[in-house]
């Protein structure tokens, strides 16, 4: 088994290393002040919820300079030929895991390798998030504390090609909650760096989160009840106090950062929304009354409605705890009925998968959930790029290709909006003017 580890981490270096080296090479493509053209034969105008024809969007640097309607450009200048495609928005994942190796059948996996190890994984990650044409993602939680930090850092800094990333630095949960690594033997002691997030009582929290903020946390990922992939706690109860949930929220808000929740159980979920979370993740139980609350207050939701079907058909085959199936059985039905009655309600949506639960790259096979489950194709579009920027508090960077924004743009063959599952291969990708090979 360690043989087999240290050789699967040998080959994720490699990658990182081949990665690195590409990022300098496509990053080129974007530097100077020469323009860049895109010739879109069909453009997704998220905004107005509407597809555009023969469209020529105009991109200097990083950024977005103007789109209008499709005129010959000046011989020898930069042509990008997307005719015969249709070109929208990096797409944005508001609940991804990208630090760390893949979800098995070992409770005990995320302590059994180095941080080096992590990191390794998160670049390989990165990159398969970033060519599946997910340019922006929300990353909620590490166990190992600051992990993603360090990992969105690299990216910002031009060391790894990945997507745009705003992190939350560890979980914070109550001991033994759903965001601590469980299973060892009594009286073995956990390493501090995995109990960074671990809090009781609303003094203890507000430290947690004031340590998280300072240690690079872009927002808070507050576990609100237990959790299905945590042995040993259960979905449906909550885990922290309205009182201490709240005592996060504000201590975030000192910083100008916000508290998401992880929160499955109904009560939970009301209690997190009463305390002002900006978004809950999953909702798995949420009753008529949470639906309500949500709509009221203006509280996203983030569920990750294919990741049951991918837990239950692979979990199964690995052998996964039995207790974390029986979770997965019990969520998955209620959470597609609770995402349907929040569409219904005109609750806000914004697309998340949990990733890193399943492999990374896949994210997009959510889309078609999102379309039975209630979204029209545009909507399901709208949830992954201008929702999602604007449950990110980003709107003004990412989101929609509109001039001053990012370049951060993707091409699929063929009509997503007759068949939303064209966005599982998606053709060309580019993130801030540079094209991704």
């Amino acid at each position: 088994m360690i043989v087999n580890l240290k050789r699967k981490i040998t080959k994720i270096a490699r990658v990182a290393s081949c990665v690195s080296a590409l990022m300098w090479a496509t990053s080129a493509y974007a530097q100077g002040d020469d323009f860049t053209y895109i010739h879109a034969g069909k453009l997704l105008d998220v905004l107005e919820g509407k597809m555009l024809t023969d469209q020529l969007i105009t991109v200097e640097g990083e950024r977005i300079v103007s789109v209008e309607p499709w005129h010959e450009q000046a011989s020898g200048t930069d042509v990008i030929d997307w005719s015969g495609y249709t070109v929208l928005p990096g797409m944005i994942d508001g609940h991804t895991h990208l630090v760390g190796g893949p979800q098995s059948e070992d409770v005990l996996a995320p302590l059994k390798v180095t941080k080096a190890d992590d990191l390794a994984y998160g670049v390989k990650n990165a990159y398969a998030t970033l060519k599946a044409g997910f340019t922006s993602v929300v990353d909620v939680g590490t166990y190992r504390g600051l992990t993603d930090v360090e990992l969105r850092d690299q990216i910002n800094a031009g060391e790894i090609l990945g997507p745009r990333m705003i992190v939350a630095g560890a979980y914070l949960t109550i001991p033994g909650g759903g965001g601590e690594v469980v299973g060892l033997n009594a009286g073995v002691d956990i390493p501090a760096e995995y109990r960074m997030g671990v809090a009781t009582g609303e003094e203890e929290v507000r430290t947690v989160v004031r340590h998280l903020i300072e240690g690079g946390a872009d927002f808070i990922k507050m576990i609100a009840t237990g959790a299905v992939l945590t042995n040993g706690t259960d979905p449906g109860q909550p885990e922290f106090t309205e009182a201490e949930m709240k005592a996060a929220v504000d201590e975030a808000a000192k910083y100008g950062k916000y508290v998401t929740a992880h929160a499955h159980g109904a009560e939970g979920i009301k209690m997190a929304v009463r305390a002002g979370v900006r978004s809950i993740q999953h909702g798995s139980i949420m009753d008529d009354e949470g639906v309500a609350m949500m709509k009221e207050h203006g509280t996203w939701l983030v569920a990750d409605i294919y990741n049951g079907d991918y837990i239950k058909e692979v979990g199964t085959a690995e052998g996964w705890d039995a207790e974390i199936l029986k979770k997965n059985n019990d969520t998955t039905d209620t959470q597609r009925v609770a995402f349907t009655k929040a569409v219904k309600a005109g609750v806000n949506i914004a697309f998340g998968t949990d990733s890193g639960v399943f492999p990374h790259g896949l994210n997009a096979r959510q889309m078609a959930y999102m379309v039975k489950y209630g979204l029209t194709p545009m909507q399901a579009v709208q949830s992954a790029t201008i929702w999602g920027a604007r449950c990110m508090s980003l709107e003004a960077n990412v989101g929609s290709i509109t001039p001053g924004k990012y370049a951060d743009i993707i091409a699929v063959k063929g009509d997503v909006l007759k068949d939303i599952t064209l966005l599982e291969h998606v053709d060309a990708v580019m993130k801030g003017g540079a094209l991704v090979e």
